[in-house]
């Protein structure tokens, strides 16, 4: 090919034409968006999540929760997410503006979990639910006992004076699940990884109605 130079010359620029368009394009436009001002309630969303939470989305990630959930509703008109309860509004870029690794997902064995801290937030008690279901499980979704560890029920003093004193029985943790047939004097109490991971679901919150996910509403006498 005599113009065989010329043509890989052009390839290439095509080719970096398009990336550029694809990837530097959409982080200039992802990158400046900014949380949404609400005058009304004098706050900013979404909120940064706190360190524990931040800790949790990495043993998320770590555990590969996304392969069978995925963290993006629908909108309405499109699938049932809305019917299913799994959020009243489609998800937004600026959703995910505070997440270093946002955890999109692609397939759904299991539910939606965009707005699953919203939809659990009006149980008091929602930290032990979350708890109990990962130590449990279901019959479609595995238990992560590794997660929480079986100890005694010491207290202080026996922790640390034990190699010198009988063992002294003492209060349960704040924190130890409501188990059957755990063995009496022992109790299941969450590790930091469950304690982060927890806190990472609960913080999971995608129902603030910004200006950008309304649903569009065609112009009165707009040609469809």
């Amino acid at each position: 090919m005599k113009n065989g130079p010329l043509f890989f010359l052009g390839l290439l620029i095509a080719i970096a034409i398009s990336w550029g368009g694809l990837v530097l394009g959409s982080h200039a436009q992802l990158s400046s968006l900014a949380p949404y001002f609400d005058d009304t309630q004098g706050q900013s969303y979404p909120a940064r999540m706190n360190g524990i939470a931040a800790r949790g989305q990495l043993v998320y990630a770590d555990l590969g929760c996304a392969a069978c959930h995925t963290q993006q509703a629908r909108r309405g008109d499109f699938g049932s997410d809305k019917a299913r309860g799994w959020g009243d509004r489609q998800s937004v870029a600026r959703d995910y503006i505070y997440q270093p690794r946002p955890q999109l997902g692609a397939s759904r064995f299991g539910p939606d979990l965009a707005t699953y801290g919203a939809r659990v937030e009006k149980n008091a008690d929602a930290t032990t639910q979350v708890y109990n279901f990962l130590y449990t499980g279901s019959a479609t979704h595995p238990s992560y006992k590794f997660l929480f560890e079986q100890v005694e029920k010491t207290n202080a003093f026996q922790c640390k004076f034990q190699s010198f004193f009988m063992p002294i029985t003492g209060q349960p943790s704040a924190k130890a699940l409501k188990l059957s047939g755990i063995p009496a004097g022992e109790q299941v109490v969450p590790t930091e990884r469950a304690q982060s991971l927890a806190a990472y679901l609960l913080s999971l919150s995608h129902s603030f109605q910004y200006p950008e996910a309304a649903p569009y509403v065609p112009a009165a006498g707009a040609k469809h």
